[in-house]
């Protein structure tokens, strides 16, 4: 007899999945957290604070407001950092008891402690009221990432700092030197520079975010350069250091550039150091991360792994269906197997948002496609809420019409792509914006717009033709 039927180790979203999902289940689920807040790095330090602190951002700069009042308005003028870890500090409240109580309501039990295993099916929980240990029949391990940073840069969490210690700043900088143009620098090099700091930003590649469409990317690039931002890209940083009490970065070509301010954002590493996994006969890669099969499953059969800790696409969504699923391939329930077609969104200033393929790979497949492209300020949503750059493109197949993708930038990005989601999961077509109604005015009228354009680029008559014919799928 073992303690519990399933522990999870971690609170985040693919922790407090699978512990849910077990205990509608009838099973005994215990689950382990070691830091002070339940919810993992979602809540603490990544997903929830950063968009959050992102929020916090356009309302209080006024920049959705500008193009009715002027480049110099301002809800609240000399915005603080206190300002807006304030708006974070409720925000982060309020979620930690939502998952609290919905931990409490299904009966699991919260075990508060650094967990680590013991045995292959035993873990010893190092908590401040001492040390326990506690078994079970299956563990689903899910306890993030951490930042990465160079081993010869230390990171003091004011001068030199990474996405985890962000909040621990003691006033807004003046100069901000981004290292890293992934998505979380993207974001906040983005955010900080809606906030009036002069940004620089550095990434050895060539362009940002080379998964995104090109288009998209390029009107990212414009409108950071717009708010004041500094685009250092094909240069790498050779060492960092700390002078008179600002960041001061080398690139390898030779520029030096200070700031109050630097962010490492290189990437993140699993957390795994602390498990001891070698106790449960397992290993990690070099940057922390665990393999599992199509199941989640370890080389340790009851031993799961789930979320950012197992690498790719780490997001908080998929994180979440990797622990319901795997709790249920654990105690035998039949679930349908994560779906390839996954929305990706990312919370720059101005959000972008994605499904399905983007230009650069139809062209690389040879499929033959075109474009329906939707602007902004062509759509009253748009006017309405201040925003004259954002666009909407679909992407479909010039002989079926069947949509292929949807690459979005601008407001309300990551909600708007859903729709899109939903007709290429069925196979749909553009037909179907063409000949159904949207409410008026919402930014969801992009669509029929977008899809009329496209419609217009095939050829009346081709376009006509095919429309008799009915939708293809």
């Amino acid at each position: 007899m073992f303690d519990f039927d399933l522990l999870v180790i971690g609170s985040g979203p693919s922790g407090q999945r699978a512990a849910v999902q077990a205990a509608k289940l009838g099973k005994r689920v215990a689950l382990c957290e070691n830091n002070a807040r339940l919810g993992g790095v979602c809540m603490n330090t990544g997903t929830i604070p950063s968009k959050t602190f992102r929020e916090a951002v356009l309302h209080l700069t006024g920049l959705r407001q500008r193009q009715f009042y002027g480049q110099s308005y301002h809800v609240k003028e000399n915005v603080t950092i206190a300002d807006l870890i304030q708006h974070c500090d409720h925000v982060l409240k309020t979620q930690g008891e939502v998952v609290r109580d919905q931990l409490r309501r299904n009966g699991i039990t919260v075990l508060r402690g650094l967990g680590r295993f013991t045995g292959p099916n035993e873990v010893q929980v190092q908590g401040e009221g001492g040390d326990s240990l506690v078994s079970a029949s299956f563990i689903v391990l899910a306890t993030g990432t951490t930042a990465a940073h160079p081993p010869d840069v230390e990171v003091d969490g004011q001068i030199v700092i990474t996405s985890d210690n962000m909040f621990g700043l003691h006033a807004l900088p003046r100069t901000m030197t981004v290292v890293g143009a992934g998505v979380i620098g993207v974001e906040y090099a983005s955010m900080f520079a809606a906030l009036g700091v002069k940004v620089t930003l550095v990434d050895k590649r060539h362009r940002l975010l080379d998964f995104v469409d090109s288009e998209i990317a390029e009107s990212l690039s414009y409108q950071l350069r717009d708010m004041g931002a500094t685009l250092r890209l094909g240069e790498e940083v050779a060492k960092v250091q700390v002078e008179a009490s600002r960041a001061v970065a080398t690139l390898k070509s030779g520029k030096k550039i200070a700031s109050d301010v630097l962010l490492y954002s290189v990437g993140r590493v699993g957390t795994s150091d602390s498990l001891q996994l070698d106790k449960a006969g397992l290993e990690a890669d070099g940057r922390g991360r665990i393999a599992v099969d199509s199941h989640f499953r370890t080389k340790v059969p009851h031993i799961y792994a789930v979320g950012d800790l197992i690498g790719f696409p780490a997001l908080a969504s998929t994180s979440s269906e990797q622990g319901r699923l795997a709790a249920c391939h654990a105690f035998g329930l039949t679930a349908a197997a994560m779906p390839e077609l996954l929305p990706y969104g990312i919370y720059s200033v101005p959000e972008i948002s994605m499904v399905g393929r983007h230009e650069e790979e139809l062209t690389a497949a040879g499929v033959p496609y075109e474009t329906g492209i939707a602007r902004y300020r062509e759509i009253v949503r748009g006017v309405m809420m201040g925003d004259d750059s954002g666009l909407l493109k679909l992407l479909f197949h010039r002989e079926t019409r069947q949509l292929l993708g949807v690459h979005i930038i601008g407001t309300g990005a990551t909600e708007l792509v859903h729709i899109g989601q939903a007709v290429i999961a069925f196979g749909g077509t553009i037909d179907y914006f063409i000949g159904n109604v949207f409410n008026y005015p919402t930014f969801a009228e992009c669509y029929k717009v977008a899809a009329l354009d496209g419609y217009n680029k095939v050829g009346r008559s081709e376009g006509a033709a095919a429309l008799e014919q009915g939708p293809v799928a």
